[in-house]
């Protein structure tokens, strides 16, 4: 079993603090809810937790490894507002095109279309990302995250933007978290209300949840990247 995770990791610019301190961790096998108001936090939590960004401050790991270059090669960033989300006039073929390619298996036009028809996709062959149903667009892109060797997690960025029934994801999640990922879902205090309710198994965390930390308080510390 392994584990991502985050402790009291806060996101500042020059202004204010954009991601108050936040503790979450997901382990492979399980779903977790990170919540709380739509914003830029939802995308600087999975910067974070993915390798992309260097936080102001706390402690970001999987196991025992403390390097961003372990996250950046285990965790996948799916759908995530102004990070990973595909453009939404772009036809499904070239998406799923693009992540073959990028989990390194054949892309041509024949394997799209085997991989859509074998997902049972194919009647949406034609169609562009922004017209595929509610859900299904991240049950999509999950599902081709999950095809990039060695990716162990996967960080969905708020799903419920593209409709607010979670059901129409949350079973992809399970899915992927019954086959060993483990799956970490940004979303709004509404929705995880509903997953609280609904969907017992299912660990949530709000953001800033943890106590503030200054690594300047502590000149002798070293910063998240540089930790053991």
């Amino acid at each position: 079993m392994s584990v991502l995770e985050a402790a009291g990791v806060w996101v500042a610019d020059d202004r204010r603090t954009l991601l108050e301190p936040t503790s979450v961790a997901v382990e492979s096998g399980e779903i977790v809810a990170a919540y709380g108001d739509p914003g830029a936090q939802h995308a600087l939590l999975a910067l974070s937790l993915g390798g992309r960004l260097v936080p102001g401050g706390g402690e970001l790991r999987i196991d025992d490894d403390y390097t961003a270059e372990a996250r950046q090669a285990q965790v996948a960033l799916v759908d995530v507002p102004g990070v990973s989300e595909p453009d939404d006039v772009l036809p499904l073929t070239t998406v799923v095109g693009e992540e073959l390619a990028m989990a390194g298996m054949p892309a041509r036009h024949t394997h799209v279309d085997h991989w859509l028809t074998s997902n049972g996709m194919r009647q949406h062959l034609d169609q562009r990302i922004e017209d595929l149903p509610a859900g299904l667009r991240t049950v999509v892109l999950a599902r081709l995250a999950s095809l990039r060797p060695g990716v162990r997690f996967l960080v969905l960025g708020m799903p419920e933007r593209n409709g607010i029934d979670p059901g129409a994801w949350l079973a992809e999640a399970v899915a992927l978290a019954d086959a060993g990922f483990g799956v970490l879902a940004t979303m709004s205090r509404g929705i995880a209300r509903h997953v609280e309710r609904d969907h017992h198994g299912i660990r949530t965390a709000p953001f800033g949840n943890a106590v503030f930390h200054d690594p300047l308080d502590d000149p002798d510390a070293t910063t998240t990247e540089d930790a053991p």
